[in-house]
């Protein structure tokens, strides 16, 4: 049994990475090891957070010890917290990075904790350079990895990224495991239920924070097509605005698609993603660019098809004309594979193809690889 600390967002905050953060503590703790999540007491503060709140409605997530504990802009605080760590003596430190913004104070408190304690220090890392650059994004990255010993990439692009960094430092390729941890599937018409959908109608799916990279008015521009438009399909928008509302809903006033638009743009609680995904039968997501997405997890654990756009990652997890299709990033390409997918009638035929890929995607090959790098027998 090894003692594991988990470094990354955590319950009470909300978002894909405090989930898979509890996720992997759940699969660790499977696996016999004693685990602790150092979770965020401030995170953003408010000028970088987009959002309404930083916070989940969402109970805590059972039998994890999480402790809020991080100030990200409080540099006393990450004295604190690094001799907090060091005092704990973990025999590995896994650290979340999606964020240059967060290079100082978690880079700090790794040097802290790993003079204290002779810890390893691996970095699952996100997005080495974002998709929505600031100044500092270099410097503060940089002074991050000069702290781990490690890196898991979940994209391939990702580990070129931290080439431009880091050249001999060990980094390993495990792709995004299953997001297994939304309940299971419901059948579509207790989705359409919950959802107060009718049931004569196809849906698509775009689901999660709304920001510009994620290529929505993309999206929306396809459904403005006469080609889509005949199909009589309804797109669900599910997930808050990150970015500027009224863009979105110009765009939907502009090309006429106030019947075909559905807008649910609120938080979706942990307890509503299986209804989304049991409502749709075909999930997009046109990214203007892309490291690797959580939203394809969630659709291999739903077993629903989805339309990627060729960049970042997205390519290495859906293989085009098997679980979904990979486009080009434009509304042309996306309106003719939602064409294809309808008119074809390809659903049953690209859930085959998901049962058989979801194996690759296991919780226990991402802390296999994790383990391999700190020099554990896995």
């Amino acid at each position: 049994m090894s003692k594991i600390l988990i470094l990354s967002p955590a319950h009470p905050l909300r978002g894909g990475i405090a989930s898979f953060s509890e996720r992997l503590a759940k699969e660790l703790q499977i696996e016999g090891d004693e685990v602790v999540i150092y979770s965020f007491s401030l995170q953003y503060p408010g000028f970088l957070f987009p959002g309404t709140t930083q916070y989940s409605d969402d109970p805590a997530p059972a039998g994890i010890q999480i402790e809020t504990c991080v100030n990200s802009v409080n540099p006393f605080n990450w004295l604190q917290v690094g001799l907090r760590i060091g005092k704990w003596k973990p025999d590995l430190i896994i650290v979340r990075y999606w964020l240059p913004f967060m290079g100082p104070s978690l880079g700090t408190i790794l040097r802290i904790a790993k003079r204290k304690s002779g810890c390893q220090v691996v970095a699952i890392t996100d997005n080495v350079i974002p998709h929505e650059k600031r100044p500092g994004d270099r410097i503060f990255t940089h002074y991050f990895l000069q702290a781990v010993d490690a890196c898991v990439v979940m994209s391939k692009s990702v580990e070129k990224d931290i080439r431009q960094f880091a050249k001999t430092k060990p980094v390993a390729f495990s792709p995004h495991p299953i997001y297994d941890n939304y309940g299971a599937a419901v059948s579509r018409s207790e989705g359409l239920k919950f959802l107060d959908l009718p049931d004569q109608n196809r849906y698509l799916l775009f689901f999660g924070f709304i920001r510009r990279y994620k290529g929505l008015d993309l999206l929306l521009q396809a459904m403005a097509m006469p080609k889509v438009k005949a199909l009589g399909v309804q797109l669900i928008v599910a997930g808050e605005y990150y970015d500027q509302a009224e863009f979105y809903e110009n765009l939907i006033a502009e090309h006429q698609l106030g019947e075909q638009v559905i807008l649910r743009t609120h938080f979706i609680s942990n307890e509503e993603v299986k209804y989304y995904f049991a409502a749709a039968s075909l999930v997009v997501q046109p990214y203007r660019s892309a490291t690797q997405s959580g939203i394809s997890q969630i659709a291999y654990h739903f077993e629903k098809p989805m339309l990627v756009t060729r960049v970042g990652g997205l390519p290495e997890i859906v293989a085009d004309k098997k679980e979904g299709y990979v486009v080009a990033v434009n509304p042309e390409a996306i309106a003719e594979a939602m064409v294809d997918f309808f008119t074809a009638d390809r659903e049953q035929e690209f859930q085959q193809h998901l049962k058989a890929a979801k194996t690759r995607f296991s919780w226990n090959h991402m802390t296999e690889t994790i383990k391999r790098l700190a020099g554990f027998n896995a």
